[in-house]
């Protein structure tokens, strides 16, 4: 069976990252910080056997992304179906915030986060869905390549879900943290997906 290997990087941390509040479709600026995790995966990528480099087309995913390709000497490839969720009248609110304007639904949001996303925001399964096709159609392009993407934190989770035969609504607790600035590994192959790495640094820890 031939296999497509996926490097799935979430993109640098953003000024609303910092202050914990949920960034979704909103074009959210980086931080110092998510500019040099950029510079670090860009790093990280040099020498690299990476066949392709896809973005969500989200400014803080394309900048994060561009470091990597200019390193492998790719054209960097933009995705709409890579998007962030939409948060809907989430979107740049912190939980508190979110507490305060409609307790209700996120009482249901916090117990089935897909179930009963946040309102006003899409189907976290459409997105999983369309993510899903987009890898599906870039491993039969790239059979037995690697493809590093740069997307989002509650995509990607939702996505694993979609990939591994998991209950969308459990994503908050089987894959509770995806950090900024990290990589999870995936195979695909004859429609099945194994999870080699999750939630893995690529730059070495400085002390």
């Amino acid at each position: 069976m031939t296999t497509t290997e996926f490097i799935l990087v979430r993109h640098g941390e953003t000024v609303w990252h910092a202050e914990n509040r949920y960034a979704g479709r909103a074009d959210v600026a980086l931080t110092e910080r998510g500019r040099r995790q950029a510079e670090e995966l860009g790093a990280w990528a040099k020498g690299r056997r990476i066949d392709a480099v896809y973005s969500s087309p989200l400014s803080r995913a394309r900048l994060t992304a561009e470091p990597a390709a200019r390193a492998l000497g790719l054209e960097l490839h933009e995705d709409a179906r890579l998007l962030e969720l939409d948060f809907g009248r989430g979107e740049g609110l912190s939980i508190d915030e979110m507490r305060t304007s409609f307790p209700d639904e996120l009482a249901k949001f916090v117990l089935r986060p897909v179930t009963d996303h946040l309102p006003g925001g899409n189907d976290p399964r459409d997105a999983a869905r369309q993510a899903r096709q987009l890898l599906d159609e870039i491993a039969a392009g790239h059979p037995g390549g690697r493809i590093l993407t740069v997307a989002h934190n509650a995509l990607y989770r939702v996505l694993l879900c979609e990939l591994l035969g998991i209950d969308p609504d459990e994503y908050r607790r089987v894959f509770p943290v995806l950090d900024n600035g990290t990589l999870t590994e995936i195979r695909i192959g004859d429609g099945q997906a194994s999870l080699l790495r999750f939630n893995a640094p690529y730059a070495p820890v400085r002390h």
